[in-house]
């Protein structure tokens, strides 16, 4: 046998193994393997289907219809990927997923592999109880999320949301907005900066700086959800409520409120506020109504009027305003104390009534004016713009007068007192019925040294003062007087029954009106009338 040269079998060897490369790269190419778990798009139906020279894509036109994983995709035409597993869908493009998602547009890129669609222009997107319109929506099969970042509206039966951005989850019906959010409802509109809509119970969750306004108001807030069916609303965070015309605020660090009833509940520092009327309602907790409006605050709750030159502050335990276009009411119970520059009081229930301009006091009142308190068991105050007219004291009544003197007050007793002011300085009081006082009698001398004390009983007393000074007494029917010199006086002598100063409970100043109106030592000892309820307050 003839012997094959060592350098010509070498060639037959490479030549071999070229041949067979060749060989192998004249075979059919098949798309390169893929994720197990991921399944192939499939072709359907197609009237025309073929393959241009140099292209990956298998080019389908007519009646085309394509499948992957539970979700039907009809078009016009397509380029359909193999290796990559993916295909492009163009005019009548429509996506079907069982019977509950429906996807319209013009133009369709899916990811068998990512399951991701991605459509553009004219697209609107459906299920059984909302249509989402965008000309750019993203379709997340796998995490059943349908998002847009181009502006999109969102429409169910009750309302119209729009916005910059939003998603929406078919299978928890809940829809997020961002970027110039705007919710239209036939009663009210919501423009907001971020917020979560719940396509099937209808309520919108505010997750950033908003405002809803209707025909009844406005509100402003940056956190909260609104029920758009049942109108029903609970805001945070120092939210805010205003009245139609602007008029009225609330505001509260929790509030319910039901824009149909117009009834709004605080929890946490309310703030209700009339412009109008000038007058504010403040507590820890409270209600307004704004159809009626009506306000009531309670924990630590206080009202300043500032109608007037001078602000009235009021504390009480539960406090009550009630408005209408032209006067309020102001009521307060237990532990009542006010104070205005010209007169302070206290007492168990207060009313204030701005059409009459009267402050009606019961239980335990007291009120004093500069140098002058008085005390019975009714007391009405009436005010003239920013100072007090008049006091008509019932029942019972002891007014005195501190002399700046250590133990010297002038007194006055009797079943009805009047006292009359000018300018809040004391003019002139009127005594009807069991009339008693005790006056300090001063020589007239630039010195107004002091000669005695003069004690008068009477049906009927009346006194004029000028700058606190007695200018003239009257006493009439049948009377009683004496004095009495001050080296003979006993201290027994120099208070008539029932004498109690209290100026300890005095406010002094605006926001000194949270003490307790707790009487000390003998004070607490003298039997004090009845305590009133909410039903005595003069309506």
């Amino acid at each position: 046998m003839k012997k094959i040269s060592p350098h010509l079998k070498s060639a037959s060897i490479l030549f071999l193994s070229v041949l067979f490369v060749l060989m192998l790269s004249a075979r059919p190419q098949q798309p390169p393997p893929v994720n197990p778990n991921v399944k192939i798009v499939e072709l359907k139906k197609a009237d025309m289907l073929y393959k241009r020279e140099n292209s990956d894509a298998q080019v389908l036109k007519d009646n085309v219809v394509l499948y992957h994983e539970g979700a039907f995709m009809y078009c016009d035409s397509a380029y359909l990927f193999e290796k990559t597993n993916s295909f492009e869908a163009f005019s009548n493009v429509r996506m079907e997923q069982g019977d509950t998602i429906f996807v319209y547009g013009d133009y369709l890129y899916y990811d068998g592999n990512t399951r991701l669609a991605r459509l553009r222009d004219n697209i609107r997107m459906e299920d059984k109880q909302v249509t989402l319109f965008t000309d750019s929506l993203n379709y997340d099969r796998m995490a059943n999320l349908g998002y847009y970042f181009d502006g999109g509206m969102l429409v169910d039966e009750k309302n119209e949301l729009t916005s910059f951005w939003g998603q929406y989850d078919p299978v928890s019906k809940d829809a997020l907005f961002s970027d110039s959010v705007k919710l239209v409802n036939e009663d009210y509109t919501i423009y907001a900066d971020t917020l979560k809509y719940n396509t099937e119970n209808k309520v919108a969750d505010i997750l950033g700086p908003s405002t809803i306004v209707s025909d009844s108001g406005f509100i402003k807030t940056s956190r909260g959800w609104y029920n758009t069916v049942t109108d029903d609303t609970r805001l945070f965070d120092r939210s805010e409520i205003y009245s139609s015309d602007s008029t009225k605020m609330l505001v509260g660090d929790t509030v319910f409120y039901n824009r149909i009833t117009g009834l709004g509940e605080v929890f946490g520092n309310m703030y209700l506020e009339d412009f109008k009327q000038k007058a504010i309602l403040r507590g820890n907790y409270g209600i307004y109504n704004e159809k009626t409006e009506y306000g009531m605050a309670t924990d630590s709750a206080y009202a300043v009027d500032y109608s007037q030159k001078d602000s009235l502050f009021l504390h009480g335990d539960t406090l009550k305003m009630f408005a209408d276009s032209i006067y309020k009411d102001i009521k307060a119970y237990y532990n009542v104390r006010f104070y205005r520059d010209d007169i302070q009081g206290v007492c168990d229930s207060m009313n204030y009534v701005q059409r009459d301009s009267i402050l009606y006091l019961l239980g335990n009142p007291v009120i004093w004016n500069k140098s002058n308190q008085i005390l019975g068991n009714r007391i009405d105050i009436y005010v003239n713009d920013s100072t007090i007219n008049k006091a008509h004291v019932r029942d019972y009544a002891l007014a005195i007068q501190d002399r700046q003197t250590a133990g010297q007050y002038n007194q006055i007793s009797g079943r009805d007192l009047k006292a009359f002011f000018e300018e809040g300085e004391l003019r002139h009081v009127l005594v009807e019925g069991n009339a008693e006082s005790l006056y300090y009698l001063a020589e007239e001398d630039s010195a107004h040294t002091i000669i005695g004390l003069n004690k008068t009983e009477s049906a009927y007393l009346s006194m004029d003062f000028l700058d606190d000074e007695l200018q003239k007494l009257k006493l009439w029917s049948a009377t009683q007087a004496v004095t009495t010199p001050l080296s003979q006086l006993k201290s027994e002598e120099s208070k008539l029954k029932g004498f109690m100063w209290l100026d300890y409970l005095r406010p002094s100043y605006g926001m000194d009106i949270f003490r307790r109106n707790q009487r000390q030592g003998s004070d607490s000892e003298v039997k004090a009338p009845r305590r009133f309820s909410r039903d005595d307050a003069v309506e």
